[in-house]
């Protein structure tokens, strides 16, 4: 919650001015429509960070199920669904390059699969399939922090190679280390995630009942948000 809190403030601010030129994205030559929706596309985002760390969080999830139940209406509905399909145009309308065009497209439909999938599991009441596909959600929604870090770091592995590998572009040495965030860190989180979850199995540590399951929980949450 630190990290997504950390990440939000530094961020978000330069969206909520509606100025285009504090955008770190810059938008195309001739499109008004794409600076709107990369606003409402970090809107929802936000939306979807905050509410998915109260999703995962134990204390918040034991002691408040209304709360709970409504975080995860707000998650799916309020936050990774709208900015999932935000995210196809945004992706689309990129000036990064085609890698990360293509980088982006398959993070925004990976993300609006694995929540309708992880929805559908909760409203079929298949609740340990409902865990495992809204954690890989979350595990997506949470790439995009752990994309800036690896980025930073291919930024200075690639630096030496700029007059080399990259022909004097510093340019195309910035799209590609961006290419390698994007792509590497929904990647990476996934194995972690399922990873984890294959780790945490009820037969690995005896019966765990809905009262207290993270996927108990939530599946209440998708299928009251019905």
């Amino acid at each position: 919650m630190l990290v997504a809190a950390a990440f939000l403030a530094l961020s978000v601010p330069p969206y909520l001015t509606l100025d285009p030129s504090l955008s770190r994205l810059e938008p195309p030559d001739d499109n008004n429509v794409y600076y709107p929706l990369l606003v409402a596309h970090v809107l929802f985002g936000t939306v979807a960070m905050v509410a998915a760390c109260f999703q995962i969080w134990p204390a918040f999830r034991a002691r408040h199920r209304r709360g709970h139940r409504l975080t995860g209406r707000i998650y799916v509905f309020g936050g990774a669904l709208p900015a999932g399909l935000l995210g196809l145009y945004i992706g689309w309308h990129t000036a990064a390059g085609p890698s990360v065009r293509v980088a982006n497209l398959v993070g925004s439909a990976l993300w609006l699969t694995v929540t309708i999938v992880g929805l559908r599991m909760a409203r079929q009441r298949r609740y340990g399939d409902h865990r495992r596909w809204m954690s890989r959600s979350f595990a997506l929604a949470m790439s995009i922090v752990l994309s800036r870090v690896i980025n930073v770091l291919a930024t200075i592995a690639l630096t030496p190679q700029v007059d080399t590998t990259f022909g004097g572009s510093e340019e195309l040495m910035r799209y590609s280390a961006l290419s390698i965030g994007v792509w590497l860190s929904p990647l990476l989180l996934l194995l972690l995630t399922d990873w984890l979850l294959d780790r945490r199995k009820p037969g690995n540590r005896g019966p765990v009942g809905p009262g207290v399951s993270a996927s108990a929980a939530a599946a209440t949450a998708a299928g009251r948000g019905s």
